[in-house]
């Protein structure tokens, strides 16, 4: 099996993505069309299927390459092996990454697999209602927070659309220059995601929310429907010279989009201790834990 016989993802992928998304609906955050199209460059990300499943390989530039989980209705156990035997002669480190307890339990052999807990990577899950009204004392702080950029400034919530896109941009270009997201290898990337996922808004299956002042965007979010119970939100931007405004973009985007939703996804720390401690600050519901499965003869 050669490397050509996977392909690159485009734009002309999103029906047979979806479709197998649909028929087997994901946990995990990584697994959406719009996720993996507007991270397909950070990852070098080619995809094929066989034998009714969706196969991904990822190939990150500071990072050996890996698989995620196979998705669809076919033969899971099959796919595995066959992706440890692809990935068996393109990387010293044959792994598939991000494997939830779900997908462990079901299909995975733990006699022929190690499974290594990947912390790091697991997503924080929340009630909808939880971020949408920041009930009760354990919230209180985070609706101080929001309370007081209101009173403060003179706002507008918008839903993005076609009109917004310009000045989210303009927006994220600014926020990078603030970070100096040149010198940082994953803000870069980062910054390249967004990019990509902001140009192809039209065709890509994702909301957003914008809170402008003075007509001008000084924060912005990004999400989408994971599940038929679960929402994901994959970017979420704010000046962080206005107080409160972080806690304002992301309680007024659940609020108007997602609280149909009973959870919302809200994607992993990254080991980063701000981040986590950010995240952990939301009193998440569960987390969704991801694992790494690695062929037992690699991991002695």
């Amino acid at each position: 099996m050669g490397i050509n016989e996977f392909r690159p993802i485009d734009l002309g992928n999103r029906n047979d993505f979806n479709r197998f998304l649909s028929e087997d609906p994901p946990l995990i955050s990584e697994l959406t069309f719009t996720n993996l199209f507007m991270w397909r460059d950070c990852y070098n990300t080619l995809w094929q299927i066989r034998k009714d499943c969706l196969l991904l390989i990822m190939r990150p530039d500071r990072e050996s390459t890996f698989a995620l989980p196979p998705v669809g209705p076919g033969d899971k156990v099959e796919a595995i092996n066959f992706l440890m035997g692809f990935l068996g002669q393109v990387s010293s480190e044959p792994r598939i990454c991000r494997a939830s307890e779900d997908f462990i339990e079901k299909f995975v052999d733990k006699k022929r697999f190690a499974v290594l807990e990947d912390r790091n990577n697991s997503d924080y899950v929340y009630l909808a209602r939880d971020l949408a009204e920041l009930p009760g004392n354990k919230f209180h702080k985070k609706k101080n927070h929001v309370n007081k950029f209101i009173k403060n400034y003179q706002f507008e919530y918008r839903k993005l659309d076609g009109e917004l896109i310009g000045r989210v941009l303009e927006m994220q270009e600014q926020w990078c220059e603030l970070k100096d997201c040149p010198t940082n290898p994953d803000l870069l990337a980062e910054d390249r995601a967004v990019y990509e996922a902001l140009i192809n808004y039209e065709n890509l299956d994702f909301t957003g929310g914008a809170i402008l002042i003075d007509s001008k965007v000084e924060a912005f979010t990004l999400g989408e429907r994971l599940n038929s119970d679960t929402a994901v939100i994959h970017i979420e931007k704010a000046n962080p010279e206005i107080p409160g405004l972080y806690a304002a973009i992301n309680r007024l985007y659940c609020e108007d989009a997602l609280s149909d939703f009973t959870y919302i996804n809200r994607e992993q720390d990254l080991g980063v201790e701000g981040l986590r401690k950010a995240k952990e600050s939301y009193h998440p519901h569960h987390m969704v834990n991801k694992f790494i499965l690695a062929p037992r003869e690699s991991t002695r």
